[in-house]
């Protein structure tokens, strides 16, 4: 049984029906980020570009810009789904790291934003571990699969 089957098995058995819910609310969240990022694009370039440590040329810097937005959006959409929940928040876990350490711990001005991305990091986290949970979608299809399979 490999290392993957392994966690798999052992997040559906440890799965406290108020994941679902801070799951759900974490996708929420993350797309409506994405969507705040879509809307305001000068922003987004704004923090990226305001780090010293990234010297991007225009294309890299449009192509991180980009990656931002769509993987909060989708990934967001499929977290709260519970549909491939797995993938979106390992997707998810570089851009808010690199969100808790370069924007709110390296920056010289405090910021609200870091117990709110410590916590979206710690959510990532989990729910790259123990999966999407028994009110998902993910769910759902395997049971009509195991029910067509059986009839």
């Amino acid at each position: 049984m490999s290392v993957v089957t392994k966690i798999e098995k052992w997040g559906d058995r440890h799965h406290p029906a108020v994941l679902d819910l801070l799951r759900i609310m974490l996708g929420i969240f993350l797309f409506l980020k994405g969507l705040s990022f879509m809307e305001n694009m000068s922003y987004l370039r704004w923090i990226i570009e305001d780090q010293q440590l990234l010297n991007l040329s225009p294309f890299f810097l449009k192509a991180v810009m980009y990656y931002v937005t769509f993987v909060h959006m989708a990934g967001g959409i499929l977290i709260t789904l519970g549909l491939l929940t797995r993938l979106s928040s390992l997707l998810q876990l570089p851009i808010v790291i690199s969100a808790l350490f370069l924007i709110n711990i390296f920056r010289s001005e405090p910021n609200n934003d870091l117990w709110l991305s410590i916590f979206a990091c710690v959510l990532l986290i989990i729910f790259s571990l123990i999966g999407s949970g028994p009110l998902s979608l993910n769910n759902l299809l395997s049971l009509k699969e195991q029910d067509n399979t059986k009839g």
